[in-house]
This record gives structure tokens, C-alpha cells and sequence, in this order.
């Protein structure tokens, strides 16, 4: 599950039994001076998308996002997977930076071998990008040109997906993926997308309980105007979800983030 808040990889109701997986932003944690201590599993979102559409390139170094996420494993814990620094391909993004799908797909995998050289030992994803299904195709085979067997890696993202879920593209991209047999993870996914895709997906993160709740009442007991920053609301509505999930297909999702 997302969060714009760093403090809640800290708080109980994540952990203990329950241990719901959160997903956390570099930009939220960067420049802090003291860092929670996790008490659940997380994944590292990189920060690509505001990255690419705010600044149209990569300001942070290779070196600099390495020293960050090693601080984030010793300091924070329980760190499971770090995203590289992506470069996504929806046609806005291309537009800012002015490159093609194929550049930003070359500069992924490389932001992948980058990584791993300056440090190996820390939990980097790699991710797929791509706006066609030949496209995705051909970024799976662009890893394996340097060596980088997909099948193998414990998660592959799976970027420039989230603004066009309930497309039968996107659904087919992720089938097609599915069967090479890549554990993905999707960011960003909506609840009409978990709807469609989430019994081929091995996790996701979303923070659509928080737009969400912009629009809804308060929770019984909240007293503040909207619950779109409220933990409570965040755990009701990511049970109300995966109670939606159609039953017979509800083993594919292993985390949900």
C-alpha cells in the first residue's frame, strides 16, 4: 500500500501479525535527518515519475541514490525492493524529455547495471518500460542482451501502465509478461486494474485510498476534515478492496504493497 508518509513504515498496525507491506517514495525520505524504524516490509519507489515530469531528466547521481538506499537498509530495515531509476515512456513524459521509448528503455537497463556495479547487495528491482506490447517485448530482450535474466529476479516492475489500466493493451502486456514467466509488480494500480490483472501480478502498491478519500466522509472516530492522509482509512480501504477481488482469483496476489 502507498503512503506519503514515511513515519507510518513505524507504526504497529503495519506490523506484528498483520505485517501490511507499505511503499514509500526516495522523495518523501531524502534529506531527512532521522529515518522510522520499519516494523513491515517495503518496497522504494525511486521517485521517476515526479523526476522525468518536474525536472524532464534525472537530477539525482547514480552515486547519490546509492548512498540513500544503503542508508535506508541499515537505517530504516526491512527494506525488499529498491527501484531503479526508470525512465517511464507514456507520451507526456517523452514529450518533456524529448527522447524516444527506445532511449528511455536503453537508459533503464543501464540504470540497472549502474546500480548493481556500484552495489550489489542491495535489493535493486529492475524495471519494464515500454507504451506497446512489442515495446515490453523488446525491453525483456534488451536485458537479456547484458545478461539480465527477468525470470530470475525476485520482482520486475512494471512502469507506464497505471494511467491506462482498463485498456485491453494494458491487460494484454501484462498477460503476455505474465506468461514469460516475470513476477511482477505494478505501480500504481488502480482498483479497476487489481480488478482485471491482479491474479497475474506477484504485487502492487496504489495510493487511490487517498484520493479516495478526499471525497468521502470522515471515518467514525477521525476527527480530522478528510481521511486522505489517515492510516485507519488506508487499512479499511485496502480490506474493502481485496474483499472485491473476485475469489477463485485471489491466490495470484502475493503483496499487496
Amino acid at each position: 500500500m502507498g503512503t506519503h508518509h514515511p513515519s507510518w513504515l513505524a507504526r504497529p498496525e503495519f506490523g506484528g501479525s498483520r505485517v501490511i507491506p507499505l511503499c514509500v517514495s526516495h522523495r518523501r525520505l531524502a534529506g531527512r535527518r532521522a529515518l522510522p524504524r520499519a516494523v513491515t516490509h517495503w518496497l522504494l519507489d525511486s521517485g521517476a515519475y515526479s523526476e522525468l515530469y518536474l525536472r524532464g531528466e534525472w537530477t539525482v547521481s547514480t552515486t547519490e541514490y546509492v548512498a540513500a538506499v544503503r542508508r535506508y537498509h541499515e537505517e530504516i530495515g526491512c527494506l525488499e525492493h529498491a527501484s531503479i531509476q526508470d525512465w517511464m515512456c507514456e507520451p507526456h513524459i517523452l514529450k518533456r524529455t524529448g527522447r524516444s521509448v527506445y532511449d528511455h528503455q536503453a537508459r533503464t537497463v543501464a540504470s540497472y547495471l549502474n546500480l548493481m556495479w556500484r552495489d550489489d547487495t542491495l535489493p535493486w528491482m529492475p524495471v519494464l518500460q515500454g507504451w506497446t506490447l512489442d515495446d515490453y517485448l523488446r525491453h525483456v530482450d534488451m536485458y537479456a542482451a547484458m545478461g539480465i535474466d527477468l525470470t530470475v529476479e525476485p520482482r520486475v516492475g512494471l512502469g507506464s501502465i497505471c494511467r491506462r489500466q482498463r485498456t485491453r493493451e494494458a491487460v494484454r502486456i501484462v498477460e503476455t509478461l505474465y506468461g514469460l514467466g516475470i513476477r511482477l509488480h505494478g505501480f500504481g494500480v488502480k482498483i479497476t486494474g487489481l480488478r482485471s490483472v491482479h491474479h497475474l501480478l506477484y504485487s502492487s502498491d496504489s495510493l487511490a485510498w487517498s484520493f479516495g478519500a478526499r471525497h468521502d466522509d470522515p471515518m467514525p472516530g477521525c476527527s480530522h476534515k478528510a481521511c486522505s492522509n489517515c492510516p485507519v482509512y488506508a487499512l479499511a480501504w485496502r480490506n474493502r478492496m481485496l474483499r472485491s477481488l473476485p475469489l477463485w482469483q485471489q491466490t495470484g496476489l502475493h503483496t499487496a504493497f
